[in-house]
């Protein structure tokens, strides 16, 4: 018993390094492709860590501590650094997803916290489509593509939704950069802002209750992954690095 608890942990372990290994390679990969296209990245990254390192040596200067501080400015200015990374490669992945099909519910799929996603719950044959997302603040309908096209689909499902939910607020949001649309990069921010109406489980109560509901329209994919399978590993290498 002893020599197979032994092997297990000696495993565990092995596996832990390969995935310790795995993330600095991805965050790695990560930043060769946005230092590719960024040509500000390095000296952004370079500047904030040299500035808050002296910042606080400084600060230790005038208690007599610098040296004490000098390892604390130091990695305060690694943490910057990589705040800084996080949100350019964030803002490039953005910035090539924005427009493409399946965009939004590719930002959806990538929200923080306790949601219910369903995509693409209703559509058309021009890709517009409409995306339901179930959390504390009730039910969001999140359209996407032409706005007289996306107005009606989301009119259609919430009737739908609304017969089953009752006094459940829904919201609505349509994604792109017209007037009263919300943009790409900051959809994810204004779901998060949205005020907390129902407790956790209701939210449950509604996810069964709606799951009655046939999708219907066409199916996109979860979302645009520009530059293929590798601006999903700089997503993941970017929550990581976070």
């Amino acid at each position: 018993m002893a020599k197979q608890d032994k092997a297990a942990k000696k495993a565990a372990a092995k596996a832990r390094r390969q995935a310790t290994r795995g993330r600095i390679k991805q965050i790695f990969e990560a930043f060769k492709m946005q230092r590719r296209e960024d040509k500000l990245l390095l000296p952004l990254m370079l500047g904030a860590f040299l500035g808050v390192t002296v910042v606080v040596f400084l600060l230790g200067i005038i208690w007599g501590l610098h040296w004490v501080f000098l390892p604390v400015g130091l990695a305060f200015g690694l943490l910057a650094a990589v705040i800084i990374f996080g949100r350019r490669v964030q803002a490039t992945v953005y910035r090539k997803a924005d427009g493409q099909p399946g965009a939004a519910g590719w930002a959806l799929d990538n929200l923080r916290g306790r949601w219910v996603l369903n995509q693409a719950v209703a559509g058309t044959a021009q890709l517009d489509t409409v995306h339901r997302l179930i959390g504390r603040p009730g039910v969001v309908l999140v359209g996407e593509g032409s706005p007289h096209r996306v107005k009606s689909l989301m009119a259609q499902e919430k009737k739908r939704v609304a017969r089953l939910i009752g006094e459940t607020p829904i919201y609505e949001i349509t994604v792109g950069n017209e007037k009263d649309q919300v943009p790409l990069s900051k959809l994810q921010q204004r779901i998060m802002k949205l005020p907390r109406n129902i407790g956790p489980g209701q939210v449950d109560a509604i996810e069964n209750r709606l799951a009655a509901l046939a999708s219907r329209g066409n199916s996109l994919p979860k979302g645009p992954m520009p530059q293929g399978a590798k601006m999903r590993n700089v997503q993941r290498a970017v929550r990581r690095a976070k």
